[in-house]
């Protein structure tokens, strides 16, 4: 092998791992297992199918560790497994496009933390439940349940930017649109 070859292979290599790490850091400022998201990274990078076996040599993790982190992102849709003829091992590659990808990632947060935040919110509203030590008087009543109803709106255009990304085509595109009027409106 040619000394700039190995050279190159280092310096991608070097270029690999400070991917890995920097989406690690960036999952786990955002809620996400730093291993989850590594995994990720690692297989999104090298864009070919890896096993359970590279996967925990190259990130120095245990076999239930990249097991139980695979079936994770088997389970988010991110990830997918191969099959390699006469291989006995199961393969894992991550998905490619990149819009694929986020919208993938979008829907189940949607359907993880904004749906139920939205219905709960709604539960908080006082006069809409058995809570009546939220409605003290009529006036603190109406405070709360303006400014929960303010969140609500707030969430639901969210909600909305959500389904429009979501939809195949120029979802994206229309959920610009929406938010640069919604952020017109308040200018």
């Amino acid at each position: 092998m040619s000394e700039a070859l190995q050279k190159d292979d280092a310096s991608i290599r070097a270029s690999r791992e400070r991917f890995v790490a920097l989406w690690g850091q960036m999952g786990s400022n955002w809620g996400i297992p730093r291993t989850m998201a590594e995994v990720h990274a690692l297989l999104f990078i090298r864009g070919k199918p890896m096993n359970t076996d590279e996967v925990m040599d190259a990130l120095d993790i245990s076999r239930g560790n990249a097991s139980m982190t695979l079936r994770n992102l088997v389970d988010w849709g991110i990830v997918q497994r191969v099959h390699r003829r006469g291989d006995r091992k199961e393969y894992f590659e991550a998905e490619q496009d990149v819009w694929k990808l986020f919208r993938t990632i979008l829907r189940e947060r949607k359907r993880r933390e904004i749906d139920p935040l939205i219905h709960q919110l709604r539960e908080c509203r006082a006069g809409g439940s058995a809570d009546t030590d939220v409605q003290e008087n009529d006036e603190s009543a109406a405070a709360h349940n303006a400014r929960l109803e303010e969140l609500l709106s707030f969430l639901a255009l969210v909600d909305l930017m959500c389904q429009e990304i979501l939809q195949p085509g120029e979802g994206s595109t229309d959920a610009m649109e929406l938010a640069a009027r919604f952020m017109e409106r308040d200018t």
